[in-house]
């Protein structure tokens, strides 16, 4: 690469509504700016085709680790996307036609001379519920089905068993279902639309109560402490947005076999910042459209996360150049 700043560009929600103390995309925006990296923000709506070519409408800014004031806009610009270095994809799910969209247009970007992360075809391909199953080894009994009949036959197996859509987050309609529950049809009902709509069940793990742990991966490298989401009480989901607490732990020996064992396929297709959920033994998701908790392992551990993926972005120029 030569000695020019880096332009990067970070598609995401928008700026004015994220939280500072607590957001990821915030954290390596700073670590850009940092390294004296300029970069563009870029919302979802500014993406287009035309002629061929994808462009975007981006603002370059200025940040403050501020919660009160954490931007300012330098300059708006119209450029072709392949005149940016690189380009994360940020954009919080949910993940509908919308987001399908918005990686076709950066799948076209990327052809026209930019770096995409994650990759937005792989991003299309793995659902983070679904993606699971390619690595049944390490992942709770699982069931993706839309049919009704199905998923009871199976908690009458299991006894004890989550059923959640396949393109929720922060716990949105998860449910627990235990023998001989009565909410049993209307909870399948609602979370299958009727038999409509596809969803995954899976054994309950106990270990849920101490916790459901985020470790991230940089290039299928796992972060050495993993943020536990601890379910408040009486509640039956451990995502912060849900009221969990949280605390930082080490990786297990198991976690690290986990990481081991997906790292050469997040490797292969290009999913190069990921975040693994896992309870107990077993790996419950893999997410890999904007995986969060960098700021409160960087807070707990006095680390740099965004500064390992920033290497990572640079060593990825530095081989297309």
């Amino acid at each position: 690469m030569s000695n020019q700043p880096i332009n990067i560009g970070f598609v995401m929600d928008p700026i004015e509504t994220i939280k500072p103390y607590k957001d990821s995309t915030f954290a390596m925006m700073l670590e850009a700016q940092r390294r004296g990296w300029h970069i563009h923000y870029i919302k979802q709506s500014d993406i287009f085709v035309e002629a061929g070519v994808v462009n975007c409408v981006s603002q370059t800014l200025e940040l403050e680790d501020n919660n009160e004031r954490w931007f300012k806009t330098l300059q708006s610009h119209n450029q072709p996307m392949g005149a940016l270095d690189c380009v994360l994809m940020r954009k919080d799910p949910p993940f509908d036609m919308e987001y399908i969209y918005s990686t076709y247009l950066l799948e076209l970007a990327e052809q026209q001379g930019c770096l995409v992360l994650n990759k937005p075809a792989s991003v299309r391909s793995a659902n983070e519920k679904f993606f699971t199953t390619w690595f049944s080894d390490y992942s709770p009994e699982t069931l993706v089905t839309r049919d009704m009949a199905l998923i009871k036959t199976f908690q009458a197996k299991h006894q004890h068993i989550v059923v959640k859509p396949l393109d929720g987050m922060g716990g949105s309609m998860i449910f627990q279902i235990r023998e001989g529950d009565q909410n049993q049809n209307v909870i399948l009902e609602a979370v299958t639309n009727n038999g409509a709509t596809t969803v995954m069940a899976q054994r309950f793990l106990p270990e849920f109560k101490d916790g459901d742990k985020r470790i991230l991966l940089i290039d299928g490298e796992p972060f050495d402490y993993a943020l536990a989401r601890i379910p408040a009480e009486g509640e039956g989901r451990a995502n912060l947005a849900a009221g969990a607490t949280s605390k930082g732990v080490a990786l297990t020996d198991r976690d690290r076999e986990i990481c081991a064992a997906v790292a050469p396929c997040l490797k292969a297709m290009g999913l190069t910042f990921v975040g693994l959920d896992v309870i107990g033994d077993y790996m419950t998701e893999i997410n890999v459209t904007s995986p969060t908790c960098i700021r409160e392992l960087d807070r707990l551990y006095d680390a740099n996360i965004s500064g390992l993926l920033m290497n990572a972005i640079e060593t990825k120029l530095g081989g297309l150049s």
